[in-house]
């Protein structure tokens, strides 16, 4: 049980969590997760839940953090079930730790803030991120962490390269991870490293919503819920970055694998029949983007976010992608599909 203390702190972290979800540039849906210490207790946001609701609904969840611990240091495949860990008489909604349990808990800092922020990601695709991170973050304590599937395998590869002091590490394909002792101290220190990390998105036109809601008319598909999703498609470079593949996670849970441009002259059933499924989202070049008539919440967050995200990125360098493996590993693990479950309901 967390001691007053702890309890105050825990309030802190509730309040920079709720403050971390309501900014779409540092997460996204129930993308990232946050932690507090509390001597052998470690308190993490649950699995599907997201941080922008943190004051308003209980999204933390008590883990017995030392079992979990040994067992990673064991390579027993139970640390990949964080579940297992929860302490039941403190977690009455039976609510799943988050799937990156085990990488807080390899942290020794009290907290630990992992986030996806834009400006990390943008960076953590490109194939030259760790030399370009290296000249951004001078003066801080920090590692690069290639891409591992979240989970165990993402907190071996953090093991292997966590040396003494580090308090930032960068994932990746992935994102950002600050450890600090106190809420005040970690939410200084990533909002440093943003701003260290921070890049001019590339200016684009305005969508034209009139082509759109043509488009869309009797199509079974919608405009997406925040404008700025548009901008991939009103970008070549964007939207070559995009239709390449998929180049986070986060990207392949809610919105499926890659991005799918129509060609000239495509409507809505003309993609469909040549893909012969129905997209999360479609992008019509210099026009803007249309998501699938169910397409949920979270699915139109990850659309915005791809948009931040391939602005961002330097257009002459050399991307990493999730591979076939990698992408059919996320689909078919039962973490995420836990959460693809929750984000459908939600």
């Amino acid at each position: 049980m967390a001691t007053t203390v702890d309890a105050q702190e825990l309030a802190a972290l509730r309040t920079l969590s709720a403050a971390i979800g309501d900014d779409p540039h540092l997460t996204q849906a129930a993308g990232g997760n946050t932690s507090l210490k509390a001597g052998d207790t470690l308190w993490i946001k649950a699995s599907g839940t997201w941080l922008r609701d943190a004051l308003t609904d209980d999204i933390m969840v008590p883990v017995a953090m030392g079992p979990l611990v040994e067992a990673l240091e064991r390579r027993d495949p139970s640390a990949d079930k964080p579940q297992a860990f929860a302490i039941d008489a403190l977690n009455p909604r039976g609510l799943r730790p988050s799937i990156e349990t085990i990488v807080h808990a390899l942290m020794p800092q009290r907290v630990v803030l992992h986030v996806h922020c834009v400006e990390a990601i943008s960076l953590a695709v490109q194939a030259d991120c760790e030399i370009e991170a290296g000249r951004r973050l001078q003066g801080i304590a920090w590692a690069y962490v290639p891409y591992r599937r979240p989970g165990l395998p993402l907190a071996q590869g953090i093991a292997e390269r966590l040396g003494q002091g580090v308090d930032v590490l960068i994932l990746g394909n992935h994102g950002l991870v600050v450890a600090a002792e106190t809420v005040a101290e970690a939410e200084r220190l990533l909002h440093r490293v943003r701003s260290l990390l921070a890049r001019p998105a590339r200016q684009t036109p305005i969508p034209d919503i009139a082509a759109l809601a043509a488009l869309a008319d009797g199509s079974g598909y919608r405009l997406p819920a925040d404008i700025e999703a548009h901008a991939v498609a009103l970008d070549a470079d964007s939207r070559r970055i995009a239709e390449a593949g998929s180049l986070y996670p986060d990207h392949v849970i809610f919105l499926g694998r890659g991005s799918v441009v129509a060609r000239p002259g495509e409507k809505v059933a003309d993609v469909v029949a040549r893909l012969g499924t129905n997209p999360v989202a479609v992008l019509f070049p210099g026009a803007g983007v249309l998501m699938r008539g169910d397409a949920s919440s979270g699915a139109d967050a990850m659309q915005r976010c791809l948009a931040d995200v391939t602005a961002r990125i330097d257009t002459t360098a050399r991307l990493n992608y999730l591979t076939a493996a990698e992408n059919d590993e996320l689909v078919n693990w039962d973490a995420e599909q836990y959460r693809q479950r929750l984000n459908a309901a939600g």
